[in-house]
């Protein structure tokens, strides 16, 4: 591991611990040369399916696109980066569950959308609109109708029995 300062490859480690559930060791170092401190992620690499995209192109999946797409999403929101990154870390979790060689985009679509909405709404629009590539206002105004009487349904508090006296 090369120092990001001096790009000497002697350093040593200071301290390890783990995070995301156990799935990343991140791991302080610092460099014998510079004396400077930089972190370090560790995960195992697993085999990601490739990615079938609305055009029929195949790309291999990419956590850090995808975390680009939430971050832009989540600009000026209120949702933590450890947040982000549990999203993405959750989305490659599933996609590995799947088992298959390749997966369509819209997989990773829906479920970002089924997550964001839980997280932040605002976000869950800009993300929508971007990936549902919405064509006019009409569309984008159904969107949030949909948005808006889903968050009622949930609002609604459940209807009691009538009681018999």
């Amino acid at each position: 591991m090369r120092c990001p300062f001096c790009q000497d490859a002697e350093n040593k480690v200071i301290d390890s611990r783990e995070s995301q559930e156990g799935s990343v060791i991140r791991r302080r170092r610092e460099c014998l040369q510079c004396k400077r401190r930089f972190t370090t992620y560790e995960r195992v690499e697993e085999l990601a399916p490739l990615i079938v995209k609305k055009d029929g192109r195949r790309e291999t999946f990419d956590r850090d696109k995808l975390l680009a797409g939430l971050q832009k999403a989540c600009e000026k929101r209120p949702v933590s980066s450890d947040r982000l990154e549990e999203t993405v870390t959750a989305v490659e979790r599933l996609l590995q569950g799947l088992g298959e060689k390749e997966v369509p985009s819209s997989v990773i679509g829906e479920e970002v959308m089924r997550r964001l909405q839980a997280l932040d709404e605002v976000a869950y629009v800009r993300f929508a609109s971007v990936y549902r590539s919405f064509h006019d206002i009409t569309e984008f105004m159904e969107e949030l109708k949909d948005l808006l009487s889903e968050r009622a349904r949930e609002r609604k508090p459940p209807r009691s029995p009538d009681k018999e006296g």
